[in-house]
């Protein structure tokens, strides 16, 4: 069981200045546990994959008059973000808390057991139990009884996953090193996702059931679709710290100022619970203020400290063999976040130029996160990443998703509406034909490196039981 070793040379209560070494020890004890979370990670991101497949085939031009029309693309999309954001985010996060476990708890593998069952239902929804899909915001659904069935079991798991995280607040008397800063961090992930998780169960109780099914589904997931944006950066704020350290790379920021940005983006997230205490729940009020503070919040701390890591790698001289995946996934993690922010800026209406926006951000926090996966395979008892595929497969992912999100922009600029497909897309010119044309070639290629990621880290288990 990990604890926390604070510097015996530094007097009790003052907080060190100097540059902290942001690494985290992790509890051995949790690891088959853990392990469990990775194996969901996994199935989440083949599934996803085989999905986006069907999903960017749909929007290419020449390909799509191949497939089925709009209902197919919506269906495959539903599942692909439900599973390469809602599952493979909540289960990388699983294998964090348990490592970072300080007190054994009963609701672990409850958690990890029903939050599998939960994926593989909503995963067979399509085949066994299809339905009519609803894009919403966040958690987009397919109506029927096996897929919301799923949605519920894979939501118990997180609200067990969430409260056993809860379980472990970090302890921060004494002087304060990078250790404690990002566990500060992890707790900050599992606070505002209580956040959201009080958000949704709010939502099922004041959300009329009498609206129709898009306009109820995207209400039903705002409040709490905003508060788990918190979780998901604060997750990429530890890993981008994390992944420069242990990639030789020197951050200039202590880990008090470190501390107080995570504190500042979790203190944002407690918009969300005012929100509902504000404003009526179908106001335009109570939807302004959650963005807002999504906004404002997570700005302030993601800067500091990606100007801060950014910085580090680039005064570092000296890169280890071992550490080459580790500075790609952080590069490409930190590169692509930029593109996705910058992006932003330029929506101008309801069109394509928001996924770009919003898949450059959220792919940003996938790149963090594999790269946290290699690093912690090895404390899993797995291999070490190492060699030219695992220093391919980020830049390979980033590269690809850089090229779909310009594609997505470069469509938007001539108006190309957001969440259709094939003859629905209305492709005019040339240049709309061009840009949709770049997203699927751009898609194609992240597709490859997403499922490159799952056969590294399938290697670094071969050797682990080759030796």
């Amino acid at each position: 069981m990990s604890t926390t070793h604070f510097p015996s040379a530094v007097p009790c209560g003052t907080w060190p200045s100097e540059p902290a070494a942001y690494r985290l020890p992790v509890a051995r004890a949790r690891q088959a546990l853990a392990r469990g979370w990775l194996g969901l990670s996994l199935l989440a991101l083949i599934v996803s994959g085989l999905f986006s497949v069907l999903l960017v085939a749909a929007r290419t031009p020449g390909v799509n008059e191949l497939l089925p029309g709009g209902a197919f693309f919506r269906t495959a999309l539903v599942v692909h973000v439900d599973m390469s954001v809602l599952v493979w985010f909540v289960a990388v996060a699983g294998m964090l808390w348990s490592l970072d476990a300080r007190r054994r708890g009963a609701l672990g593998w409850p958690a990890l057991v029903a939050a599998t069952a939960g994926t593989a239902m909503m995963a067979l929804a399509p085949f066994v139990d299809p339905g009519t899909p609803v894009m919403a915001n966040y958690i987009p659904v397919i109506e029927s009884r096996l897929f919301l069935a799923g949605l519920a079991v894979f939501g118990i798991g997180a609200a067990f996953l969430v409260a056993q995280a809860l379980c472990s607040a970090p302890r921060l008397a004494g002087a304060l090193d990078g250790a404690a800063a990002l566990r500060f961090g992890l707790y900050a992930a599992a606070v505002s996702a209580a956040v959201a998780l009080f958000a949704f169960a709010l939502s099922l109780v004041l959300v009329p059931a009498s609206l129709d099914g898009k306009a109820y589904w995207e209400v039903l997931f705002w409040g709490g679709g905003h508060a788990l944006q918190f979780t998901w950066t604060l997750i990429m704020l530890v890993g981008w710290l994390w992944l420069a350290h242990a990639c030789g790379a020197r951050v200039s920021l202590s880990a008090r100022v470190a501390l107080l940005l995570f504190a500042i983006a979790l203190a944002a997230v407690f918009v969300t619970p005012y929100a509902y205490l504000a404003h009526d729940v179908l106001s335009l009020e109570h939807r302004a203020l959650h963005t807002l503070g999504m906004r404002v919040g997570g700005g302030l701390a993601i800067l500091p400290i990606g100007l801060a890591v950014a910085l580090a790698l680039a005064r570092q001289r000296r890169i280890v063999g071992d550490a080459r995946p580790l500075r790609a996934a952080l590069l490409a993690s930190i590169v692509l976040f930029a593109a996705g922010g910058l992006m932003g800026i330029t929506i101008d209406g309801s069109n394509v130029k928001i996924p770009a926006h919003y898949h450059g951000c959220i792919v940003a926090v996938t790149l963090a996160m594999m790269g946290l996966v290699y690093h912690l395979l090895p404390r899993l008892g797995y291999g070490t990443p190492r060699g030219r595929l695992a220093v391919t497969q980020p830049f390979l992912y980033g590269f690809g998703q850089l090229m779909h999100i310009v594609g997505l922009v470069w469509s938007g600029g001539y108006g190309v509406q957001r969440k259709v497909a094939g003859t629905e897309q209305v492709l005019r010119s040339s240049g709309e034909v061009f840009g949709m044309g770049l997203m699927g070639l751009g898609g194609l290629i992240a597709i490859a490196g997403g499922l490159l990621f799952v056969v590294v880290v399938w290697q670094a288990r071969q050797q682990s039981e080759a030796q």
